[in-house]
Parts: C-alpha cells; sequence; structure tokens
C-alpha cells in the first residue's frame, strides 16, 4: 500500500508511546500518508521534548530510526524540535505530543483535527464500558472528537454477561478487512500479533480442504518477551493466580496463555467448526516469535496421502493471493533474528520444516452409531437416528456389523515465524489504520 501512498492533509492520532505506539510512529512517519501525527502520551516524559526524541530515535531491537530508514550512511531525521508547541518533525512528518489526558475522553482529538486514532495503550480494550467510565473507556475517544478507533489488541469483555456490540470489529487485514462497514463500525479491534500470524497459516489450508476435513488444529506460539513481563522476579500482588508472570524474563523460558484461537473466530468464522487449542511460551528474545501449526486433516487415500510437498505447494502458491508480501514462503532455514523487521510479513512459512505422517484411524462402526444416537438424543433428533440405525442394521449381517472401518487421517505440523513488533504487526496496523482514513476522506 505504501508505495501508492501520498501525503493528504489528514491528521492521525495515537494514543500511547509503548512498544507498539512507539513503532507506528516509525512506520508513519516513513510511509509519510499523514500530515501531523499527534500522539497523547497523557504524562510528562524527561525533562524536555529533546528526551521525546531520543526515546523515539533510538531502539534497542531496530536501531537507530534514520538508519532504518536509510542506511548506515544516514543522518538524523528528527528535527525542528518546538518546546512551547510540543511538536518536531520526524522524517518530514510533523508530531505533536499531548502530555496532560490520561482518560480518552479528555485528549481532545477534536480541538486538534484528529478523525482516526490508534489506541496503542493496552488498557482500553473492553468496547462494552461507557465513555464515561471514571477510569476511561476506548469509547472516551468517540467523545474527544474521534469518528473511528483502531485498538491495537484484542477486545476483551469483562463482563461475560454482555455480548460484543454491533457498533464494532475486529479484523486482520487481507483476511477480512472487508468486515469492516464504515457506515456501521466505529471501533476496530485490529487483533493481536499471534492472531495476525495464525490467520495467515490457517486461511490457505481452510481454502485448500475446506473446513469440513479439518478434524482439529492446535498451537503453540514460542513468543518473544514483551514490556508486561518482569526484567527481574518480583513479588505476585494480591490474589494474583498466576505467579509465572512476575518471574525474570532474562532468565526463563515462561508458559502462559494466549487469546488467539478466540480471536480467529472473529477472523475466520470457519474456525468455529474446528476444535482449536492454543497455547504460549515466552522466551528471552526481544521481538521474532514463532506459530507451530499442528492440523488433523481427513485424507482420501493411504496410497496417495497428503505429504509435506502439498502442504508447501498450498502455501507457496497461496503467497500470491495475498496482498503486499502478507504471507511469505521460504525454504530457507531461518532463525528469529532473519524475521526481524521484514516489511507486512503477518506469517513466513519455514517450509523446510513441514512434516506429515498420515495413519488409519480405526472406528467400531457400532460404537460410532451409538454415539450418534446419544448426541441427536441430547439434541431432540433422536427418531430419525433411530430409524437410520435401524436400516443400517437390516443392511448388515452380523458379520459386517462388528466391521471395523478406517479412515485416513493425515497430521500436519507447520512452523510460521512472525515480527511480532515492527515487521509484522505494526506495519500491518498502519495499513488497516491508513485504508480506514482513505475511507473518511
Amino acid at each position: 500500500m505504501g508505495d501508492q501512498d501520498k501525503m493528504v492533509p489528514q491528521k492521525l492520532g495515537i494514543n500511547g508511546l509503548g512498544r507498539i505506539a512507539k513503532l507506528s510512529i516509525w512506520h508513519h512517519a516513513e510511509r509519510q500518508y499523514f500530515s501531523e501525527l499527534v500522539v497523547n502520551i497523557g504524562r510528562e516524559v524527561g525533562k524536555s521534548l529533546e528526551d521525546i526524541a531520543l526515546f523515539i530515535e533510538k531502539d534497542s531491537t531496530y536501531g537507530r530510526l534514520h538508519h532504518f530508514l536509510y542506511g548506515c550512511r544516514a543522518s538524523r531525521v528528527i528535527e525542528e524540535l518546538n518546546d512551547q508547541e510540543g511538536s518536531m518533525r520526524i522524517n518530514g512528518v510533523k508530531a505533536t505530543f499531548l502530555r496532560s489526558a490520561r482518560n480518552p475522553a479528555d485528549i481532545g482529538w477534536k480541538d486538534h483535527g484528529v478523525e482516526v486514532v490508534v489506541d496503542a495503550t493496552g488498557a482500553f480494550v473492553d468496547p462494552t464500558v461507557p465513555a464515561e467510565a471514571p477510569k476511561g473507556s476506548v469509547r472516551g475517544h468517540l467523545v474527544a472528537g474521534a469518528r473511528k478507533v483502531i485498538v491495537s489488541a484484542p477486545f476483551k469483555i469483562k463482563d461475560k454477561s454482555k455480548e460484543m456490540p454491533p457498533d464494532v470489529v475486529t479484523t486482520v487485514m487481507g483476511i477480512n478487512d472487508a468486515d469492516f462497514d464504515p457506515k456501521r463500525h466505529v471501533i476496530v479491534s485490529n487483533a493481536s500479533c499471534t492472531t495476525t500470524c495464525l490467520a495467515y497459516m490457517v486461511k490457505p489450508l481452510l481454502d485448500y480442504f475446506g473446513p469440513k476435513r479439518i478434524l482439529s488444529a492446535s498451537m503453540a506460539t514460542v513468543h518473544a518477551a514483551t514490556s508486561s513481563q518482569q526484567v527481574l522476579d518480583r513479588a505476585p500482588k494480591a490474589k494474583a493466580d498466576d505467579l509465572r508472570k512476575t518471574r525474570s524474563v532474562f532468565n526463563n523460558i515462561i508458559l502462559t496463555t494466549t487469546g488467539a484461537a478466540k480471536a480467529l473466530g472473529l477472523v475466520i468464522p470457519e474456525m468455529k467448526e474446528i476444535g482449536f487449542i492454543a497455547e504460549s511460551v515466552r522466551v528471552p528474545v526481544t521481538t521474532g516469535s514463532l506459530i507451530i501449526l499442528v492440523v488433523l486433516i481427513q485424507d482420501e487415500s493411504m496410497k496417495n496421502p497428503i505429504n509435506r510437498h502439498l502442504i508447501n505447494d498450498i502455501y507457496r502458491k497461496a503467497q500470491s493471493h495475498f496482498p503486499d508480501g502478507y504471507l511469505l514462503y521460504s525454504d530457507e532455514q531461518n532463525v528469529s533474528s532473519d524475521i526481524i523487521g521484514l516489511p507486512r510479513a503477518a506469517a513466513v512459512i519455514e517450509g523446510h520444516e513441514t512434516h506429515t505422517r498420515t495413519a488409519a484411524v480405526r472406528f467400531d462402526l457400532n460404537h460410532v452409531l451409538n454415539v450418534c444416537a446419544a448426541l441427536s438424543k441430547e439434541q431432540g433428533t433422536a427418531s430419525d437416528v433411530e430409524q437410520a440405525l435401524e436400516q443400517a442394521g437390516k443392511a448388515m449381517d452380523a458379520e459386517q456389523q462388528a466391521r471395523i472401518i478406517q479412515i485416513p487421517v493425515t497430521q500436519a505440523v507447520i512452523y510460521g515465524w512472525y515480527d511480532n513488533e515492527l515487521g509484522s504487526y505494526t506495519n500491518m496496523l498502519g495499513d488497516r489504520t491508513v485504508s480506514i482514513a482513505k475511507m473518511l476522506r
């Protein structure tokens, strides 16, 4: 998208200055679509505006901004610092920093001419909370003058008795971004980095095999550390139920949870038909994560089963179906650092490590029919199944009734890399942001 974009007289609001917010500044400074970035930090930072400039310019993972943009011989691209306005130019794009309001409703986006806001705080992810809530709400941005809000995290509804409001939607660029209705939706979740990668690993398989042939799936993400983890061990808070979150991210592999499976159902509804398990492991690297996807597929033949060459070919061909390099297939032997900064690659399939195994799963036909009958009774359709069972019994003699049927099932293991910060997630968030902003022009 970026190659065709030209700077327009449109301002973008960014709430927060954490990892995703900072790297979103990098993205939009490079892209130069928005004429101005208005960044709400909500507090004082350092002793002067220069301290904010240095924070934006230097990054422990990606290096200096000007080197990232233009190479090792480049010089500084942050200039024209104005302490009175709280503004500077970053690669030619004006950026104004607000440092007073923490509640979204008090930010005053309208006063700054901002219509599109990216909330990258991670604090306002419940779209059912009213705008006037004392601790703030994502809906406060709308009260403050924004027309559309993009949340850089999955929605999380705290009150489980409430349903997802009709004016919100979860999208992943290139997968279901067309689900966004500008006339109806005012708040958009950009899902998570893991859900984004997972969607691009699952969609080609669904398109090829269909949801009925995929019997079950599971994934584990080997995920880089995030700022929610602890540098050193600390005592847990009162009533904490996961003591691992307080352990040092430097020194440990830490088991945790992920909502990727649930969010995937919002992005690809067919996945709701398939049993899915998602797990997460945090490891001590700054970025560059990996999904290990295991899929059980009902096969058609033991003589010519699904193999790794077919699986890899599905992904190899799917590359051209998705825009802007969101899906990449690689025959190289990659490590996590090879993925860092790779533009817009939601998933990089590590074809070298794709594995498959086909086996005949044995079923006792009578047992299967009895299970079907029991399930049908629970669902109130027992009479139809009982009739079918009676007909089946008449059609089979005693020898046939005892017969075991065998169904070929292939287990496929697929590896997908993703840069959970700038390369994958933030760049795709930028694409989502620009696409929505264009609809408002």
